[in-house]
């Protein structure tokens, strides 16, 4: 099946890609988030600055120029042809464990505002530690681990309120 995306650029242009068409993209990566393209014969030096995958939206600078792209699925664009508004605002009051691992650091208190994306804790997974970001803005209402518990997938560690 060749799925269907929509890219919009800045706000102000929209571009219609298929799944063979990007699988046919020529890309090599330089370095972490950094990648050479090729496509149609002309070359592209692009670097992901900045991703936020739950709402698909990222920040990539192409030969040198940025621009803050927002990716749309095919359930995206079938919602939108549908006249229906799909809200991606999460109402996420719990931050779970993504994966198995051992809380390594605790970096919030009880009480303490956060804000999106803030680093809040360190969970390592796969010899590799991750830190784990706040959801959404609010206030930590409990913290459920200390340092040093091993966590299963999915288990509640923070809980926030608004």
């Amino acid at each position: 099946m060749n799925k269907p995306f929509k890219i919009n650029v800045n706000e102000l242009y929209d571009f219609n890609f298929n799944e063979d068409e990007i699988n046919s993209l020529d890309i090599v990566e330089k370095s972490n988030k950094s990648y050479h393209v090729i496509e149609n014969n002309q070359t592209f030096e692009a670097t992901l600055l900045k991703s936020d995958f739950n709402k698909k939206k990222y920040s990539i600078q192409i030969n040198g120029n940025v621009y803050e792209i927002k990716v749309s699925d095919e359930l995206d664009i079938l919602i939108n042809e549908l006249g229906m508004e799909a809200s991606l605002e999460k109402k996420e009051n719990d931050v779970k464990a993504p994966m198995p691992g051992l809380i390594v650091s605790i970096d919030v208190v009880v009480g303490q505002e956060v804000k999106e994306n803030e680093g809040i804790l360190v969970l390592e997974a796969m010899k590799m530690e991750n830190t784990l970001l706040a959801p959404r803005d609010g206030i930590i209402k409990s913290i459920d681990i200390k340092v040093g518990d091993k966590v299963e997938k999915n288990t509640v560690l923070i809980e926030m309120e608004a």
